[in-house]
């Protein structure tokens, strides 16, 4: 696929009809996919009307007859005038807002539809095994499109909250995934160019004894992670052609490799109503996805072992006399245990933080005295 030719992005710019996105949003929430703000709307517009009617002469008399009627005057009524114009300025923004998000939701999806392409507004928890799907709260994704020829492709927002109260925060992400032919062992890119103050903006931290080196200029690029004992692995999949194809599409990206799906992240969101952006994303989908059958024929040697102990063990324990030729050549499609999953670490800024703080508590309570 080229995406510079195939790919149409008319439908995100182009005029559209406020009648056929009002159709669009009333099929939307018959279908039960699109909850109604209108009624939020209407009981905030009631609470300020009776605000202004009600509440706003008694505010009114109180101050004349604190300070004579007589002397009544705007600067009396600026508080109430204020909260009026308050009250407009946030009842609009919300209609023009609901307005701007169903005119958004109809481009999205006849985006997708002249693409071949499918638009859903979102699921809560999507079951996904990809690292930033399994943290925190209220996990949902936003602006979904799909597609499954020739290969199942999904481009969606993403957020999840963590903490609680004050601390709460919501952590806004954008993702590609892409579905492979065969799990591979869990394989991390943490791209250099979109870190932080403090080092990656991966919300989640691997140990450094999985980190691997590769040749040329790569490393300047990506930090790669593999499990320890995969390093031929990653080698074998990241041949020196396929590293460049990253370096030259997905620089500005995240990459992860888990079970037989690959993702793409960013840290901002990805469906958007920008052609650039979406013209880069197929670019980089036809990039990496030509390279998707080499992939294909890698074999975990190790499962093969795996699978063929646990046979063996189960033939012992049932008194059967053990095989004398391998029960499975070549290797099955899959990955042993120690390559499904890398190991966790610990972030340098919260030990480095963490020390301190220690240190500091130690200088106030024990020499302070």
């Amino acid at each position: 696929m080229n995406a510079q030719t195939r790919l149409d992005t008319a439908p995100l710019t182009e005029p559209v009809d406020r009648a056929q996105v009002r159709a669009f949003t009333k099929e939307l929430r018959q279908q039960g996919k699109l909850s109604s703000n209108v009624a939020g709307i209407i009981v905030f517009a009631v609470v300020g009307v009776v605000f202004f009617f009600i509440i706003g002469p008694v505010f009114l008399g109180v101050i004349s007859s604190v300070v004579g009627r007589n002397s009544l005057s705007l600067v009396a009524a600026a508080p109430l005038l204020v909260f009026a114009a308050v009250i407009v300025v946030i009842v609009l923004g919300l209609i023009r807002g609901v307005g701007g998000a169903g005119v958004r939701r109809f481009r999205l999806d006849r985006f997708a539809r002249a693409n071949g392409m499918t638009w859903e507004p979102g699921f809560a928890k999507p079951q996904l095994p990809g690292m930033i799907f399994s943290l925190g709260g209220d996990r949902k994704n936003s602006d979904l499109l799909r597609s499954t020829s020739p290969r199942f492709i999904e481009v969606a927002n993403y957020t999840y909250e963590t903490g609680s109260g004050k601390s709460r925060q919501t952590h806004r992400w954008g993702y590609v995934a892409l579905k492979l032919e065969t799990p591979l062992p869990h394989i991390v890119l943490d791209a250099v160019g979109n870190n932080g103050l403090f080092g990656s903006n991966l919300p989640v931290t691997f140990g450094r004894d999985q980190r691997l080196s590769l040749e040329g200029d790569f490393d300047q690029h990506f930090a790669l992670y593999c499990p320890e004992g995969y390093e031929r692995d990653a080698l074998y999949l990241f041949t020196p052609d396929v590293m460049a194809r990253f370096v030259d599409n997905a620089a500005a990206l995240d990459v992860e490799i888990i079970d037989d799906w690959l993702f793409l992240y960013a840290k901002r969101d990805l469906s958007t109503l920008d052609p650039a952006t979406w013209q880069w994303l197929f670019t980089t989908i036809d990039a990496i996805d030509e390279k998707f059958a080499q992939w294909a024929r890698w074999r975990d040697d190790r499962l093969a072992a795996e699978v063929a102990a646990s046979r063996n063990a189960g033939t012992a324990a049932s008194g059967a006399p053990a095989p004398s030729v391998p029960l499975l050549t070549p290797p099955p499609a899959g990955v042993a245990a120690q390559g499904r999953r890398l190991k966790r670490g610990f972030p340098v800024w919260t030990v480095v933080v963490g020390v301190a703080v220690v240190g500091w508590w130690i200088l106030t309570t024990v020499f302070g005295r």
